[in-house]
């Protein structure tokens, strides 16, 4: 796995939103602005208790586990849904797009667009609260 443009703290350390901010801020540009864009259409659908940090050295987003993340690499962004079956049940929206097991890879310069974004995200949130919802007696 190729390593972020940005360094981070490991995974286990707690963190938050302002680590998310600092990770943005060492980008170089365009990834920082197209980042930026994939982040607040994320925050625009996410629960109010959902909370952001650092996985891995990745932004990420968690409601009732782990939700969706993303990252900036040397040549391309990537959008990680934590659940690689979304990759494929949505394969005909994504073919645009290079894809792996759960990853969707973007150019640098061009964020996903927020619809795609959206549905992808409104899609693990039912997920995770169905998986919460199974684990409560």
């Amino acid at each position: 796995m190729r390593k972020s443009t940005a360094s981070a703290p490991a995974a286990s350390k707690a963190t938050s939103s302002a680590d998310v901010d600092a990770y943005l801020a060492k980008l170089p540009e365009p990834a920082r602005a197209t980042l930026e864009k994939v982040r607040a259409t994320i925050r625009s659908v996410v629960p109010a208790e959902t909370t952001e940090g650092l996985s891995y050295g990745m932004p990420a987003f968690r409601y009732k586990g782990a939700l969706v993340a993303y990252a900036a690499f040397k040549d391309h962004c990537s959008f990680f849904p934590c659940q690689a079956s979304l990759i494929d049940q949505m394969k005909d929206e994504l073919k645009n797009y290079r894809t792996s097991k759960g990853t969707l890879q973007f150019p640098l310069d061009k964020p996903l667009p927020a619809a795609l974004v959206k549905k992808m995200v409104k899609a693990r949130i039912a997920e995770n609260e169905r998986r919460a919802d199974i684990v409560r007696p």
